[in-house]
């Protein structure tokens, strides 16, 4: 065999495993969920029909004092729930007894003007059918108070209050991850199938990732990858996201998910009687 008849074929050998792996990672996933979303019943349901109810996955306002900061992530309605989530923040206040929800919502552009919406609601209810999973949960006193205010202020500075797009963003899970490196205190790792969340909001091509830790580069959420602690590998091929996550240990697929241990993470932070700073933070 000629040398040039040689390299040929070892690059059509790269390509067709190349090819693979991306099927593989990708579009397998992909197809699959696809399938099994649409044979669900509930997802071809009115969506005045769908469950929209408690879950019960929150401390009841009315007889618990402490500051809690939720995070919330649920199947998308309808046809977008194949592929991605929708995610929420959920704050109350020392004393305060209600949830105030922090979401961005695209059909709010239609009758508000804006897509942030920030108002007192059931921190846990059902997205439309869809149960939510809850991905963080911190709980104490004035220093809650100060990530709460911390997240409010950020919310009512979001760049892109009057703009939406499915995809590749920015939508509600680029809200989510604009809060979470504003308050790197949440360490949040979102999910994989939180599609708009390496859609980042300054335009720029590096950036901390969502968890405050580690480094991403992402070329207009289309294509781009995270190294860090938390999150792990990612890599994003046209907003859908593949990788591994080594804490806890998972390997996250588009569409699907994380196949592995959960990445919950409850922090409680206590104060002494002098309302100092924080003295430990404990993972549950």
């Amino acid at each position: 065999m000629q040398p040039a008849d040689s390299r040929r074929l070892r690059k059509k050998r790269l390509l067709w495993r190349t090819a693979i792996v991306l099927f593989a990672l990708y579009f397998f996933p992909v197809g699959y969920k696809v399938a099994a979303h649409y044979s669900d019943p509930v997802r071809t349901a009115s969506w005045s029909e769908l469950r929209r109810d408690s879950t019960k996955l929150a401390p009841d306002p009315a007889t618990t004092n402490d500051a809690i900061i939720q995070v919330y992530a649920a199947r998308a309605m309808r046809w977008r729930g194949a592929l991605g989530v929708h995610s929420w923040i959920a704050t109350k206040r020392t004393d305060e007894k209600h949830y105030t929800r922090l979401e961005v919502m695209g059909y709010a552009l239609r009758w508000s003007g804006r897509t942030v919406q920030i108002r007192s609601g059931q921190p846990d209810s059902y997205w439309y059918g869809s149960r939510p999973q809850l991905l963080r949960e911190l709980r104490g006193g004035a220093d809650i108070d100060r990530l709460i205010d911390k997240l409010h202020d950020a919310a009512s500075n979001y760049p892109f209050n009057e703009r939406y797009k499915v995809w590749p963003g920015p939508n509600s899970n680029t809200f989510i991850a604009y809060l979470a490196r504003q308050v790197p205190e949440l360490n949040l790792d979102l999910p994989p199938t939180a599609i708009g969340k390496d859609y980042l909001v300054d335009r720029s091509l590096l950036s901390e990732p969502p968890s405050g830790s580690g480094l991403q580069l992402s070329i207009a959420g289309l294509l781009g990858v995270i190294v860090s602690l938390e999150e792990g590998l990612e890599m994003n091929l046209l907003g859908l996201t593949a990788g591994i996550d080594l804490s806890p240990f998972a390997i996250k697929l588009p569409g699907i998910g994380r196949l592995g241990y959960a990445d919950l993470k409850m922090f409680n932070i206590e104060q002494d009687d002098s309302d100092s700073d924080s003295r430990d933070q404990s993972e549950l």
